[in-house]
């Protein structure tokens, strides 16, 4: 039986490249976003990665349909073997945190974390349900701004540093289960998300904001989740793995 992977937010952008990658490594594929099954982004994502791919729509923030949506899954595929979480949303607005208001709070603690979480919760309680011999693992998508300060989007690196607390809980709560739990953290990565500010970012990677000076590529954080769903990396389960071209070291 092939393993199969669910990825929230797989129809695009860093989801879409793990996707990608992990088709390639020979998963079938459970596919999830806010987005409904006719978008044109989902139909040409599911024509790309051809007949192992899967996608049912689910809105983060509806935790009470979380049973239904892996039930689903499970019916076609078996088993979740990998879970992908990755989708998000960035802050509303960026802008002075001192004007920050409750409702992009809200949405961005309710998708980022909450959706996040109760969806993890019922991947894990499965997974430990029915223990087998094939490596599982949990692999959260979260970001540089877990840790790095960026006062225009307060509510967003509240939310990812919140997620990097999840990712290390899951990991201690999993870990005697044999299942692996890791975290990674991207950078700048040229995105659709990262599109409006691309002018303004290209001078300053160009400058040395980024250590290896040029944008991050959704390739480059699909190749390190192949490489920690395949088991490889099992006994560092809890690792925080930075996927920023350095952007995230200190230096003076």
């Amino acid at each position: 039986m092939k393993p199969v992977a669910l990825i929230t937010g797989g129809q695009r952008g860093i989801g879409f490249g793990i996707a990608q990658s992990l088709r390639d490594a020979g998963y079938n594929l459970a596919l999830t976003s806010e987005r409904p099954p006719d978008d044109t982004e989902v139909t040409q994502a599911l024509e790309e990665l051809g007949p192992s791919a899967r996608y049912r729509q689910h809105d983060l923030r509806d935790t009470a349909a979380v049973k239904s949506l892996l039930d689903g899954f499970e019916q076609e595929f078996g088993p979740l073997t990998a879970f992908v979480s990755n989708a998000g949303v960035p802050a509303r607005v960026r802008g002075d945190m001192l004007d920050l208001a409750s409702e992009s709070f809200d949405l961005a603690m309710d998708v980022n974390l909450k959706g996040g979480f109760f969806l993890a919760q019922e991947v894990a309680r499965r997974m430990c349900a029915a223990p087998g011999d094939t490596y599982r693992s949990l692999i959260f998508v979260t970001s540089v701004s877990a840790e790095m300060v960026s006062v225009e989007r307060a509510e967003y690196c509240i939310s990812k540093a919140a997620a990097s607390m999840m990712s290390r809980l899951f990991a201690a709560r999993l870990a005697a289960e044999g299942i692996g739990v890791f975290e990674l953290r991207p950078g700048i990565i040229e995105t659709a998300m990262t599109a409006a500010v691309r002018e303004r970012y290209d001078n300053r990677i160009r400058d040395g904001l980024v250590p290896a000076r040029r944008w991050g590529q959704p390739d480059d954080i699909a190749s390190i989740v192949r490489a920690l769903t395949s088991g490889q990396m099992a006994y560092a389960t809890g690792a925080v793995i930075p996927v920023d071209g350095g952007l995230s070291i200190q230096r003076l």
